[in-house]
């Protein structure tokens, strides 16, 4: 399988792969949309679910993924302020994407620790 890239343009625009990668691919966006995918949720349980984000965190991701259209917000005017949030269409068919990865990672994990932990880097420049 080959990846193909759009061509480079004379415009200022920049890479639309690497615009939308710059949000989707970071690890809170794809932890925040995979525990969406089970539905509506709050955003105490949605950061609960998530574990080690802070509050500050998951609002900016959040915030990201509404404004991309892959979120969708609904606040309720109640004491203490509740907010729903909820994938659009176009989140619902980025997670049918991310899934895979998500479930390649978990069932690759130790693996990965287990190359990171056998590791040796090589010697820097200076010290040749």
């Amino acid at each position: 399988m080959s990846l193909q890239f759009p061509p480079i343009t004379d415009d200022a625009s920049p890479c639309p792969i690497r615009n939308v990668l710059d949000c989707v691919g970071d690890k809170w966006s794809v932890l925040a949309l995979a525990g969406m995918s089970s539905g509506t949720i709050r955003f105490s349980d949605l950061r609960r679910a998530i574990g080690d984000i802070s509050p500050r965190m998951l609002a900016k991701t959040l915030r990201t993924l509404e404004r991309d259209g892959y979120v969708s917000r609904e606040a309720f005017p109640t004491v203490p302020p509740r907010v729903d949030y909820k994938l659009t269409g176009l989140g619902e068919s980025l997670v049918g994407v991310l899934t895979p990865l998500v479930e390649w990672a978990d069932t690759h994990y130790p693996e990965v620790r287990k190359a990171r932990a056998a590791y040796v880097p090589p010697p820097s420049p200076e010290a040749l």
